[in-house]
């Protein structure tokens, strides 16, 4: 039992530091976080300049220090940092209308999300109480064995339109999420995983039956934050830019 345990914890330290090895090589290249000529023509803007965090904030407290940080070009969060305030990053800005592209990448179990919509006010303290998520996972993470929790799935909605799956750790993963006029679609390395309509009469049952029932703002609004959330396992992003339509 004992040498199991060792066992675990080694595997444990080992993907955090390949999570953490990766991130660095894979980041070096000064063509992240850029927008090509045709990108700026076409009207895409990056909410990630591979610097800093301006144009983000934590989710509920916009004045505290975060835990996410930028390293090696990239917007990932430090889960044993003391002396910051935990939580969700939050946009800023909020969209309506557009495309969102990013890529992410978590450890082999990993688990995190983006949200959308998000109404950041004092009646939800919590991103997930208002906004729907984009689920992001490892390879190996449990979820995975539950088709509605997914990655590149609206989490808990249904499973993924098209069968996907996330690349090895270590590896970048290429996410798109389009939204128009309450019509929302999610893209998972190429592939649509999910599609929604937030006015439909059948959203609006599923929430009525789901987890979030108790929430009186979740999926109503087609505008708001774009959240990256903050859960149990180191992740990942960059090359975040938008175009609204």
């Amino acid at each position: 039992m004992k040498i199991n345990q060792h066992k675990k914890l080694l595997l444990a330290v080992c993907a955090l530091s390949a999570f953490s090895a990766g991130s660095m090589a894979a980041t070096s290249s000064s063509q992240q976080n850029v927008l090509t000529a045709t990108e700026v023509k076409e009207g895409w803007k990056l909410l990630f300049d591979g610097k800093t965090l301006d144009g983000w904030h934590l989710f509920q407290h916009p004045d505290a220090k975060p835990s996410w940080i930028v390293q090696d070009g990239t917007i990932t969060v430090d889960l044993r940092t003391s002396g910051v305030q935990h939580g969700d990053l939050t946009s800023d800005a909020e969209f309506e209308n557009y495309e969102l592209a990013f890529e992410w990448k978590t450890t082999v179990d990993g688990n995190s999300g983006v949200f959308i919509n998000v109404q950041e006010n004092p009646e939800n303290q919590l991103a997930w109480q208002t906004g729907p998520e984009y689920q992001l996972l490892g390879p190996e993470h449990i979820d995975n064995k539950k088709p509605a929790k997914n990655p590149g799935c609206l989490y808990g909605y249904s499973a993924q339109l098209t069968q996907t799956s996330v690349h090895e750790q270590g590896q970048w993963n290429q996410s798109v999420i389009k939204q128009n006029k309450g019509g929302v679609a999610f893209y998972l390395n190429g592939n649509l995983t999910a599609k929604v309509d937030l006015a439909s009469q059948k959203w609006k049952d599923w929430v009525s039956q789901s987890n979030f029932k108790s929430f009186a703002d979740f999926g109503k609004a087609t505008k708001g934050h774009i959240v990256l959330q903050e859960w149990t396992s180191p992740v990942a992003f960059r090359n975040i830019k938008i175009k609204e339509l």
